[in-house]
């Protein structure tokens, strides 16, 4: 596994947590949103040796008490679950990011308790969803992802990231017919990093992000535009 970066601290990543975030390198979507674009698909990207990171971690113990894992797609790689082993090993929580794409790597993770909090993209309604994340053929396994999380014990939120350019509020509300209950939802706006997948992405208004909400809370009465409490 190939980790591409280290952020040394955040207060936002892991909810309730001083956490540091670790990106891993590659993921199988290919979002024109993305903002990580250079970990999606470039060899060449400044790597962060494990030796490294797990220097850090030792000597911030006491200092941080999480660890986020965010990509790129965590679950792209086979050997994730004996990463996340060893951050335990140190005493920390772990926050895991993932697209869903990986539903029996998911389970794994959680059936041996290695993940505190997993956040999980929701990329759009059904209809779209290919359009959204890029390839072909993932729903299913994204569906599965879906009914993991709900059926389990782990917390965990999902969040849609709102591009002007590929939602509408309709979207929104067949989100919240698929996936309604009482579990965390954010719609977060999309940021341009500049390092951004695909051209012509842009931010919905403040107007569309809240008609969009709108059109969730029915059926997901948590639901919440992440920035804007």
């Amino acid at each position: 596994m190939k980790l591409g970066g280290l952020q040394k601290m955040t207060l936002l990543d892991f909810p309730g947590r001083v956490a540091c975030t670790v990106f891993t390198v590659g993921c199988n979507f290919r979002c024109p949103f993305c903002h990580n674009s250079s970990l999606v698909v470039s060899p060449e990207v400044p790597e962060l040796s494990q030796d490294d990171f797990f220097a850090f971690l030792r000597k911030r113990q006491g200092l941080l008490d999480g660890v986020a894992i965010t990509g790129g797609e965590p679950l792209l790689h086979p050997d994730m679950p004996e990463l996340l082993r060893k951050i335990r090993a140190l005493g920390y929580a772990v926050k895991l990011d993932t697209n869903g794409a990986f539903p029996d790597r998911l389970k794994a993770i959680l059936d041996e308790g290695l993940a505190d909090y997993v956040a999980m993209d929701i990329k759009n309604a059904r209809e779209k969803y290919e359009l959204t994340a890029g390839v072909r053929g993932i729903l299913p396994q994204v569906e599965r992802s879906v009914s993991i999380l709900m059926g389990g014990k782990t917390a965990f939120e999902f969040r849609t990231t709102l591009v002007d350019e590929l939602h509408e509020p309709e979207d929104f509300a067949a989100i919240g017919r698929w996936i309604g209950g009482d579990e965390p939802y954010f719609i977060q706006g999309f940021v341009d990093s500049g390092d951004i997948l695909a051209g012509g992405m842009h931010a919905a208004s403040p107007e569309k992000a809240k008609a969009c909400l709108e059109a969730a809370l029915p059926f997901l009465p948590k639901a919440r535009l992440r920035g804007q409490d």
